[in-house]
C-alpha cells in the first residue's frame, strides 16, 4: 500500500496554492486517475457553473407521475410512455 502525504499544489487559474490531501490522493488512485488536480476547489466550482465554452447546459427536468406510487416527480429525460417512470424513492427501492 502506498503512503500518501498532503501535497501543496498551485492552481493554474488563480495562482493560489491549495492542498491535495492524502485522502484525495487515495481517492484519485482508487478511481484510476493518474493526474493531480490543476485547479483549486473554488476555480473548479466556478468553471463548472460558468457560461464558458467548457460548461454543460443546465439540466432540464420534466414533470411526471410515478408509475409505482402516483406521486408527482421530476426526471432529467423526456418520457416516451414506452417504459414506466418512477420517483427516486421507488426507483431506488426497485434496484435493491
Amino acid at each position: 500500500m502506498v503512503g500518501y502525504v498532503d501535497k501543496l499544489l498551485t492552481c493554474r487559474d488563480c495562482g493560489k496554492e491549495f492542498v491535495f490531501t492524502a485522502g484525495e490522493q487515495q481517492f484519485y488512485a482508487s478511481k484510476g486517475l493518474q493526474h493531480e488536480p490543476r485547479r483549486c476547489n473554488d476555480c473548479r466550482n466556478n468553471r463548472r457553473v460558468s457560461d464558458g465554452s467548457g460548461s454543460r447546459a443546465p439540466r432540464v427536468m420534466h414533470d411526471v407521475i410515478c408509475n409505482s406510487c402516483g406521486r408527482l416527480t421530476q426526471v432529467p429525460f423526456v418520457p416516451t410512455g414506452s417504459r414506466p417512470v418512477y420517483c427516486l424513492d421507488c426507483f431506488q427501492g426497485s434496484r435493491r
